[in-house]
C-alpha cells in the first residue's frame, strides 16, 4: 500500500519572462497569436530601425574615411623613411606622418567600436522569444512608442512544459518526505479542479527551513505537464505517495465504529465474529489494519447492521478480496 500525504498546492511556472523593449522607437509589426506556444528564437515584435541605419551607414562613412587616411599616412611614412635616408627631409616631418597613420587607425578602431554598437542596438529592433512557452496578450499593437522605460511589458511569456507544483506539509512530516527525496520515490500526483485527469510528476525540493510561524515546509514538484494539464496560478489538489509498503488490507465498508472503537466483523466456519482493530489509514477506499487482523482472514463487507457477534452466515456472492 502506497504511504501517501495530502496537500493543496499552487501550479507556478518554472520560467516566466517579461518581454520588454530596450530602444525607444515605434511598434512596426507584432507577430504571433495572443495566448500562443512559441519557441526560443520565434520573432514576436519589430521596432521601427530606419534612424538606427542611418546611423550605421554614416559611421560606416566615417571608417572608410579614416581607413583611407590611414593609408595615405602609411605611403607618406614609407617615402619619408627614403628620404631621410638622403637627408632630404627631417626626421620631424618622419615622426609626423607617423603620427598622422596612428592618428587615423584610431579614428578607425574607434567608429569601429561605435560600428558593433549600433548594430547590437538594430539586433534589439528584432525582439525574439528568449525562452519557449505560450505567451499572453501583446499589451501593444503596431504603431505605439515604447521605451525601456515603460513599466508594463509587451508581452509575457510562461514555461509550462514542464512546471512547478508547490505545496506546504507539516513538519512532522518532513523526516519521512526527506528520505523518500533521497530515494527518489516521492511521486506527485495533481489534480485541478473540474479535471478528471491526473498530472504526474516527482518531487524536486524542500525548502531550507520550515516557517516558524506555521510549522510548514514549503516543497516542490516538478510536472512534466506534457498535456498542459495544469495552468500556472492555478490551485491544485495534491497526493505525494512517499513509499510503497506491506501491510494488511480490507476494504474501507468493512470498518465500523463501536463504543469500543473500531472493529470488524470477521467469518469463520460459517459464523460473523466481532474483531476489534486499529486502522492506520485509508487509501482509495482500502484501509490499512495495523493491529486485529494477520491477513487472510473473511470480512463482512455488506449487511453488518443485521448481525451480532455469533451469528450464522451465509456467503451469497464475493465482491473484493478481504484481509
Amino acid at each position: 500500500m502506497p504511504v501517501r500525504l495530502e496537500a493543496l498546492g499552487t501550479v507556478t511556472p518554472i520560467a516566466s519572462v517579461a518581454i520588454k523593449a530596450r530602444l525607444e522607437s515605434v511598434i512596426t509589426g507584432v507577430h504571433f497569436r495572443d495566448g500562443a506556444m512559441v519557441n526560443a528564437g520565434d520573432l514576436l515584435f519589430t521596432l521601427d530601425s530606419r534612424q538606427l541605419e542611418a546611423e550605421i551607414k554614416r559611421v560606416e562613412a566615417v571608417i572608410a574615411g579614416a581607413v583611407a587616411q590611414q593609408q595615405q599616412a602609411e605611403r607618406d611614412v614609407e617615402r619619408y623613411n627614403e628620404l631621410v635616408k638622403k637627408n632630404a627631409v627631417t626626421q620631424v616631418t618622419l615622426n609626423n606622418a607617423q603620427t598622422q597613420v596612428n592618428i587615423a587607425s584610431a579614428l578607425a578602431a574607434s567608429n569601429r567600436a561605435t560600428l558593433d554598437n549600433l548594430k547590437v542596438q538594430l539586433s534589439w529592433t528584432s525582439i525574439r522569444a528568449p525562452i519557449s512557452g505560450r505567451i499572453s496578450a501583446a499589451n501593444v499593437k503596431v504603431g505605439n512608442f515604447v521605451r525601456p522605460a515603460d513599466t508594463a511589458p509587451l508581452a509575457t511569456i510562461n514555461q509550462i512544459k514542464p512546471v512547478y507544483v508547490t505545496f506546504g506539509l507539516p513538519q512532522g512530516q518532513l523526516p519521512d518526505l526527506r528520505k523518500a527525496l533521497a530515494a527518489e520515490t516521492a511521486s506527485v500526483d495533481a489534480r485541478a479542479p473540474g479535471e478528471t485527469r491526473v498530472a504526474h510528476g516527482q518531487v524536486t525540493m524542500i525548502e531550507n527551513s520550515v516557517d516558524p510561524g506555521t510549522g510548514m515546509v514549503l516543497v516542490r514538484a516538478t510536472m512534466d505537464n506534457k498535456d498542459e494539464l495544469l495552468w500556472p496560478g492555478t490551485l491544485v489538489n495534491t497526493q505525494v505517495t512517499l513509499r510503497e509498503e506491506k501491510a494488511v488490507i480490507i476494504p474501507s465498508p468493512a470498518v465500523q465504529v463501536g463504543q469500543g472503537g473500531s472493529f470488524v466483523f470477521v467469518v469463520e466456519d460459517g459464523v460473523a465474529k466481532v474483531r476489534p482493530v486499529t486502522v492506520d489509514r485509508t487509501v482509495d477506499m482500502q484501509s490499512v489494519i495495523t493491529k486485529g487482523l494477520t491477513g487472510g482472514e473473511t470480512v463482512v463487507v455488506d449487511g453488518q447492521l443485521q448481525l451480532v457477534d455469533g451469528t450464522r452466515v451465509v456467503v451469497r456472492g464475493k465482491g473484493k478480496p478481504g484481509a
